[in-house]
């Protein structure tokens, strides 16, 4: 009974890790807003195919309450509890970078 309970406490940690990177085989991508920001904090997509973010903030302990992409022109509010679904379509491969409107919590878009 302990080793299954370390098995589940292990398997709850690595399937919460915010900090790794996360590929988007469907173009849709799943972002949580938390205390530590955004989660996963890097994800993958391909060049030249449409992408949504699909972004809930879970916590009103964030002043990530706007979601904030320059290089594609997006600025969208981040409302508690909602899904917002941030569709754009980028050109070339690199690094698309976006934060929260302070500029303290921040993301990555990965294009291969």
């Amino acid at each position: 009974m302990k080793g299954i309970l370390w098995g589940m406490m292990a398997l709850a940690l690595v399937a919460g890790c915010g900090t790794a990177s996360k590929s988007a085989d469907d173009g849709r991508v799943a972002i949580s807003v938390t205390e530590q920001g955004f989660e996963p904090a890097s994800v993958t997509v391909a060049a030249g195919k449409p992408v949504t973010l699909v972004v809930t903030r879970r916590t009103t302990k964030t002043c990530a309450t706007d979601l904030v992409m320059p290089a594609e022109n997006i600025n969208r509010e981040l409302p508690f509890g909602q899904a917002v679904e941030i569709t754009f379509t980028p050109d070339k491969a690199g690094e698309l970078e976006y934060a929260c409107a302070m500029g303290m919590y921040k993301g990555k878009v990965v294009v291969k």
